[in-house]
């Protein structure tokens, strides 16, 4: 009996878990108003792409994504000011600033705009407040939906080119992402229902319906259309 292919495979536990033990902290915003803090210790999260401040709000120490230009012993506020690093919801925040660590609804922690150097703008205040994220989308928010101002710190990170195959495949094991990738038309018809022929082709239609048996199953999946859309 042959192996599975790797959609099959993949499932909870085993190399597609994310190595969670190794994590320092899940990063939300504390429930706390009107209060400053100090940053402690800047610390490295293989979790995420942007290192990690801790804060001491009045003794208790709080994991928060940094905001580029901050350093040890500054001060953050939190419902105060706006300045580079402080908390603050976003209905009070001058339009075209840039905010990070945005929230989805108030009191979640923080959802959106989170990857090291990005950043999201703050468009416009109504009943609502539009602000536009990285992929250029704009978002219709609460306004006591709270966010970070300034830029998420760790930004050029992927301008550094990988060199090795190796560092790259390490990289993504600690985040459980696969690498490296092959095609189904790289490999041989044993391991995938796309491999074999004397040149990578699928050789046969790639759509399949909702019934198709395990291990068949793949390419479109009951598609509604195929190819080039006119």
């Amino acid at each position: 009996m042959g192996k599975r292919i790797i959609s099959r495979r993949r499932g909870s536990g085993g190399i597609y878990s994310a190595p969670s033990h190794k994590y320092k902290a899940d990063v939300k915003y504390p429930t706390l108003d009107g209060v400053s803090g100090t940053i402690v210790e800047f610390i490295h999260d293989p979790g995420h792409t942007a290192p990690l401040m801790i804060v001491n709000f009045n003794g208790k120490k709080e994991f928060m994504l940094p905001a580029e230009g901050t350093r040890n012993g500054q001060k953050i506020s939190i419902g105060e000011n706006v300045g580079i690093g402080n908390i603050l919801q976003i209905g009070s925040i001058p339009e075209g600033t840039k905010i990070f660590n945005i929230e989805g609804e108030p009191g979640d922690g923080g959802k959106f705009v989170r990857s090291g150097g990005s950043s999201a703008t703050v468009i416009s205040h109504a009943e609502k407040t539009i602000v536009q994220l990285p992929s250029g989308k704009f978002k219709s928010l609460n306004q006591k939906c709270r966010a970070t101002v300034g830029i998420v710190s760790g930004g050029g990170r992927p301008e550094k080119p990988w060199v090795k195959a190796g560092k790259k495949y390490h990289a993504m094991r600690s985040k459980a992402r696969v690498y490296p990738t092959v095609s189904g038309v790289a490999m041989n018809p044993v391991d995938h229902p796309h491999g074999g022929g004397s040149h990578q082709h699928v050789g046969k239609t790639s759509s399949l319906p909702k019934g198709a048996p395990p291990g068949r199953k793949v390419g479109h999946i009951a598609p509604k259309r195929t190819g080039k859309v006119k």
